[in-house]
């Protein structure tokens, strides 16, 4: 990774930041030579979003890559994407947020659009009966457990996580295995937030995870009352205290290992996730991100009640 800041020369004032970005594990999965920026940040101006954008793809050409994709913060495990739609509503927890302008700036500069997903919100009550029903009758069928995450063996279910990501999403696009180092550095990042009655597995009777599914408090809630931008020294209490008041949730992830999909596991998590989440005092969730073209993942949102409500671009440019 190579970041840049763009100065005005007069003043010295900030105008704009990237990071390019040569993820070399998603150049070997994928077998193409990909290079990405992320970080993006920017005034309205064509030049100076040129200028940052085109050293960062000096970069990355200079390392053999062909193309340069993004924003992505690394990867696609996580922050991706430029808002285009849903520009009246608050971010979420580990979801970008930017001006309308960005994507005119972007696209001045050469770059088009190569994929969008999107999100759902629900509040609740909108959970159908038709879906619980389904879901009830799902849970007694299926030949697995269905169980909550036990913060009492916190790094134990870290590995389990682990033993289903990377099988459960190989065949989406812009995947990238995530490394044990990676994941663990995620969960210790979000071990001082994380509610455990928003996360589930599904287990065979052996005890094999092969399913999980994992929702988020939505703290920037508290965080954007945070003036200083900063946790410490004072900010991380107000973290810490408010985070029972937080009635905002972000679905994260949810994923099937591919020998189980099919059985409506994914019906069960999102039921047990929403009857625990209001019952905890959440009122309302995001579902986020989904692929634009993930035909079965947006039936499945629109079928539970979910409604799209925001949509964002990867963008891409050839070097």
């Amino acid at each position: 990774m190579e970041s840049y800041i763009a100065r005005d020369s007069t003043t010295g004032e900030i105008l704009g930041r990237v990071c390019a970005v040569v993820n070399r594990l998603h150049n070997e999965f994928h077998k193409d030579k990909v290079g990405f920026f992320g970080f993006f940040d920017c005034v309205n101006h064509p030049e100076v979003a040129g200028a940052l954008l085109d050293r960062a793809g000096e970069f990355l050409k200079s390392r053999g890559l062909n193309s340069i994709r993004g924003p992505m913060n690394f990867s696609v495990n996580d922050e991706i994407g430029m808002l285009i739609d849903g520009f009246d509503t608050p971010p979420v927890i580990m979801m970008t947020h930017n001006p309308p302008y960005y994507n005119s700036l972007v696209e001045s500069c050469g770059f088009a659009g190569v994929k969008d997903v999107v999100a759902y919100q629900m509040f609740e009550g909108q959970l159908s009966e038709r879906v619980i029903r389904v879901a009830e009758a799902l849970e007694k069928r299926l030949p697995l457990r269905i169980r909550p995450f036990n913060p009492k063996d916190f790094w134990g279910e870290v590995d389990r996580v682990l033993e289903v990501y990377n099988s459960a999403w190989e065949k989406n696009w812009g995947f990238v295995p995530m490394t044990d180092k990676e994941l663990k550095l995620m969960a210790q990042s979000l071990k001082l937030i994380y509610d455990p009655r928003l996360i589930y597995f599904a287990e065979t009777p052996e005890g094999k995870a092969v399913g999980f599914s994992l929702a988020l408090p939505d703290v920037h809630v508290i965080l954007k009352k945070l003036r200083s931008g900063r946790l410490l020294p004072t900010g991380i209490f107000k973290l810490l205290f408010g985070l029972k008041k937080i009635h905002r949730a972000r679905v994260l992830l949810m994923g099937v290992h591919p020998d189980y999909r099919f059985r409506g596991i994914d019906t069960v998590f999102y039921y047990r996730t929403y009857k625990a989440g209001t019952a905890a005092g959440y009122n309302w969730a995001e579902f986020s991100w989904v692929l634009e073209d993930n035909e079965p993942m947006n039936a499945a949102a629109l079928s539970m009640g979910a409604k799209p409500y925001k949509k964002w671009r990867i963008w891409e440019k050839a070097l």
